[in-house]
Formats: C-alpha cells, structure tokens, sequence
C-alpha cells in the first residue's frame, strides 16, 4: 500500500483529533499550527460521552475519562441562590452511556498532541490552501518554508477559518449571537459547593469542577460585538456577577485579572453547501461554529475527525482505493447532524440570552415546572446528541491493542 499523506491547517482540539486518528490508522500526518506553541483558547471544555466514545476508537478515551473531577449532582439556579432545577449525575450517565467530563483544554490538547509523533507538529507555521486537489491531482498548501502536498487537507483553523472562506468564497460568514462569553480557572473555594449554571436576566453564570483541585468557571452577557471592559474584564465581571449567590463572590475575589479570557460568540449564519471540496475537508468551527449553551463545540469537533478517519479508511482499504472517494460521504453524514446541533445550541442561547421580566419570569416558571417532571424531561434536550456512537469499533477500557464491541459500547466491552 501507498503510504498517505495528510495535512492538518490547525491544532486545536479537532484538529489534533484528527491528526491523532488518522495517524493510529497508519496515515503520515502534519499538523500547521500558527501560534507559536499549542496555547489552546479558552480555559475548560465539557466532554459528553458521544465525545468519549469518539475518542476510544484510537484509544485516547480513557485518558479522557480520567481528567474528570469530583462526580456530583449540581443544577440550575437563579442569582439569588433559588434552585430551578436538579441534575442527577447517574440518571444522565445512565441515558447516555456515561458522565460528561470537563477538562482543562490545555490538558486534553496536551493529551492528543502526545499521540503524535514529535516531528508531526508545526507551530509557528501559517499555511495557506492554494490549490484544494482533486481525484487526479493532490491537495497542495503553502508554508514559509515552502509548498506541501497532500493526500487529504483538513482545516481546523477555526470560525473564522480561512480555508473555508477559500473553498467557498460567497457563503456568509458566522454571525455573531448577540452575547459575549468569559472564561477563568481559579481555585476551589473553602466552603463547597455543588456545580451549578446560573441564569439571571440577559446573563449567565456556570461553576464547575476540575479534577486537579481548580475550578473552571464560564460566563456570558447580551452585549455589543467587540467590546472590551476599560478597567478590565475581572472588573466587569464583579459588576455583572458580584451580588450574585455563593460561590460567585469568592470566585471573583480569588480570580488573577491576567486569566481572564473574553471572546465574543459567532455562530454559523447558514449550512455550507458542503463540508468538503476536492481534496480538503472542513472540520470542527471551520464547518460549523455554534454557541457554547449545549456543550458540543469541541464535542461536535472530536466526532467530525473519527468520522472522517473511519471514511478515508474505508475507501483507502478498497483496490486501488483513493481517500478522496470519502469525503461526498463525509458531508453526508457530518453536515445535517452538526447543523441540528447548531440550531439546538443557538436554541438555548435564545433562552438564556432572555432579559425582559415578563420573558424572564415565564422562562423561571417553565424550568421549575419541567424539573417537577423529573429528570428525564430535563435531559431529554441532549437526546440524539451526547448518545451518538461511532461508525467503528472502538477499544476495550485501559487497552489500545484490539477492536471489541461494534457501536462504541465502552461499559460493556470494560
């Protein structure tokens, strides 16, 4: 067989996924990263277990699963402290195969880049698709240190992803949703607490656990494009949060100003008329941002490079077999399911983003009233998302040697 070539325009964590993916599946990889080291924006990410699944056909998921923090229930709330609603932990790892991990970023990016050959990755190198390829020509990209081809080209470069913006020239670009979005790791408080998303007017507030003693904390605002705080975004957070209920003052009060990231929340205007073009794919953001309030951005991601991985290996195992015969496939499969968790996801941000009393107090009454149904009826929102199993085998809990159980069964086949 041929050896096969791939380029990846990207480290994120979709990115580095599928870099990792394709190289477990014997393919010679290199992945173009910008920045000078791999600084992954933004401070935690949840990994539903659709996401865990994905990760364990290359056997990186239990890696995944171990960077989980303290197991407990937690649940809505309103600033003044009042419980909305209640999550169970057991009854959403019963439904969906398993908990959902929240991670450091930097620990899972650091998790996949060591699945990879030193000599795989590129930081400090911008790229740029010249020439997308084609069944009778390869992909071919630009670097400083000079021109790559390439069996297959994946951009991860993100929402505002130039790649895409080459492939498809006329389409609009991501639209920004109207709210910006703060993210911090800080201590853990003194006193416990459970973890917790707060919903006020127009504003929202989320405290989460991390497994190294740390706490990821994220908040969001309706507020103008492009702002920025004049004496500092831990400022305009104690403004907007600091009368808020316990452990949101302590939080603000150990927060370092110099942790604090602030990114505005752009989300896809419309669906690409595909999620390939030639030789190249779209992956991650690149294909489709979406807003952070279901918790799959990254998710979404992971299962975009398995996906992929799975195609091109199929057709790469055919007589003569090219990858490039995958990728009609890969939009297929790939743009109909994203672009629902897009409009899910946009969804609930429409509902978190509510700021008028009246609109307000109905959303208030809705969730009390839902969560007196039980949990099934509060979890119901993720069904067809974090129970989504790969097209492949996956690997049995703490090996990486062998295929088991079809579909991603991972608690049966441990």
């Amino acid at each position: 067989m041929r050896e096969l070539r791939a380029i990846v325009i990207g480290g994120g964590i979709g990115g580095l996924t599928a870099a990792a993916a394709l190289h477990h599946d014997g393919w010679t990889v290199t992945v173009l990263e910008r920045a000078a080291v791999l600084e992954p924006v933004g401070a935690g990410i949840a990994l539903a277990p659709n996401a865990q699944r994905a990760l364990d056909t290359f056997g990186a998921g239990d890696a995944v699963r171990s960077l989980a923090g303290w197991q407990t229930d937690g649940g809505l709330r309103l600033p003044s402290g009042r419980w909305l609603s209640r999550t169970d932990h057991r009854a959403a790892a019963r439904r969906f195969g398993g908990p959902v991990v929240v991670a450091h970023r930097a620990d899972l990016v650091a998790l996949l880049a060591a699945r990879l050959p030193a000599a795989a990755l590129r930081t400090g190198t911008t790229a740029t698709l010249a020439d997308p390829g084609a069944p009778d020509r390869p992909a071919r990209v630009i670097t400083p240190d000079g021109e790559l081809e390439a069996d297959l080209v994946i951009a991860a470069d993100g929402i505002h992803s130039a790649v895409r913006r080459t492939l498809f020239p006329g389409h609009p670009a991501p639209r920004y949703a109207g709210f910006t979005c703060w993210r911090l790791v800080v201590p853990r408080p003194a006193h416990p607490f459970p973890a917790h998303e707060t919903w006020g007017r127009g504003r929202l507030w989320g405290t989460i656990p991390l497994h190294d003693g740390r706490v990821y904390v994220y908040a969001q605002a309706v507020a103008p494009a492009r702002g920025q705080a004049p004496d500092g975004e831990l400022e305009e957070l104690r403004r907007l949060f600091g009368d808020w209920h316990h452990p949101v003052p302590d939080i603000l009060a150990a927060a370092d100003p110099a942790t604090v990231l602030r990114n505005d929340i752009h989300a896809a205007a419309a669906p690409l008329p595909a999620y390939h073009h030639g030789r190249t794919v779209l992956v991650g953001d690149a294909a489709h941002p979406m807003t952070p309030n279901l918790g799959q951005g990254g998710c979404q991601a992971i299962e975009d490079a398995v996906v992929l991985a799975h195609l091109v290996a199929e057709a790469g195992a055919e007589a003569a077999g090219d990858p490039v015969r995958a990728l009609p496939a890969y939009t297929r499969e790939r743009l109909p399911r994203t672009m629902d968790v897009v409009r899910r996801s946009a969804r609930i941000s429409r509902l978190a983003c509510l700021s008028s009393p009246p609109a307000v107090a109905l959303r208030t009454a809705a969730l009390a009233a839902a969560n007196r149904l039980g949990p099934r009826v509060v979890l119901r929102g993720l069904d067809g998302v974090a129970d989504w199993r790969p097209p492949v085998r996956t690997y049995p809990a703490g090996t990486e040697t062998g295929p088991t159980t079809a579909g991603g069964d991972i608690e049966e086949a441990s």
